[in-house]
Parts: structure tokens; sequence; C-alpha cells
């Protein structure tokens, strides 16, 4: 597999205010690649509902850490995994069926299908309580540019 030409990692608590400090913290660093404007907005939705899920349901009544580790690659592919140590899904593809959901009634159960619908991949594994990975790829059209890369 080739190797990112950059690749970025940040962690932060499990608190709501936070879910559009990942958004954007995703969305400043791809701009590297000069997204279109609907690629950028697929992932910043994918992004959104990743961070939502761990919020809810990872850590549900208590707050945990938060890890986004972003790549990307010459060929316009972007990897993004999103970390949580919470208590892990019990049956990962019972929770990927649309409208399914653990949060009660406020819940629509739809975050994994939007994040499939914005993305080209997505991956999720998870261990009961050890917490989740959620991985999304995604390419974005190779344009005429320039990698900002030093």
């Amino acid at each position: 597999m080739k190797k990112p030409m950059n690749e970025m990692k940040v962690t932060f608590p499990s608190r709501s205010a936070n879910e559009g400090f990942a958004r954007a913290a995703v969305a400043a660093f791809l701009s590297q690649l000069d997204p279109a404007v609907d690629e950028l907005a697929d992932l910043r939705t994918a992004v959104s509902e990743a961070v939502t899920n761990c919020i809810v349901h990872a850590y549900r009544d208590e707050i945990g850490m938060i890890t986004i580790h972003m790549k990307l690659y010459a060929d316009g592919r972007t990897v993004i995994k999103i970390r949580d140590r919470g208590c892990g899904i019990d049956n990962v593809d019972k929770a990927m069926e649309p409208l399914f959901t653990t949060g009660g009634d406020d819940r629509s159960g739809l975050g994994f299908s939007v994040m499939e619908s914005f993305t080209d991949r997505l991956r999720v594994s998870s261990h009961i309580g050890k917490g989740t990975v959620v991985t999304m790829e995604k390419y974005i059209a190779v344009r005429h540019r320039q990698a900002r890369v030093v």
C-alpha cells in the first residue's frame, strides 16, 4: 500500500460541542486536496454522524475520548478512522441496519446508513467494553492541484 502524502490525528472529549470541531478539523485538513463542495459536504456529514455515534452510544452517560486519524493519498483517496474506547457494539451487522438504534425514541437509527451513502467504503470494527473503530474511505477527484506538503 502506498504511503500517505499527509496525515493528522486529533483526540478530543466526547462532548457534543466537539462534533462541530471534528467536522471543521476534517474539512480544514481535507482542503489541501482541493475537494469540490459536494465532496467536502459528504465527508463533513459522514464524520458528523460517526462522532455523534461516539457521543450518544459509545459513552452514553460519561465523557470519553474520541480520536480521528486521517490520511490523504496522492491519488485522491482519503481514509478517516474514528475511534472510541466506549462500550462497543454487540452486533455490528444489526447496528448497521437502517432504523436500528439503541438511542431511544429521539434517535433515527440512520447514522451508519448516512456514513455509507456519503463515502466510497465503510468498515466498522467493535469489541464489547473496548470500543469501536469506524473507517471511512472516499476518493476526491484529482484536479490540477499541487499538494501543499512540506
